[in-house]
């Protein structure tokens, strides 16, 4: 098994296309299941590590190395 290390707003690219014909999808959030957002076609989906795993073709951008840096909140 290969493991792929995805962070929040990590763009990937899937074997298959999605209906709307698009293979790219911006990661929203990681965990037991992955959120994902279809570039083309703005659907949001939950899909299972495991099956996220098998499915990824490769890591598109990452956004450790963009300009995108997580937002800090003050303390309230």
């Amino acid at each position: 098994m290969t493991y792929i290390d995805v962070q929040i707003g990590d763009t990937v690219q899937f074997r298959k296309k999605h209906a709307c014909g698009g293979q790219e999808w911006r990661v929203v959030r990681t965990g037991a299941d992955i959120g994902l957002v279809c570039l083309t076609c703005q659907r949001r989906i939950m899909m299972p590590r495991d099956k996220f795993r098998r499915q990824v073709k490769k890591l598109t951008s990452s956004a450790k190395s963009g300009a995108t840096a997580p937002e800090s909140r003050p303390d309230a």
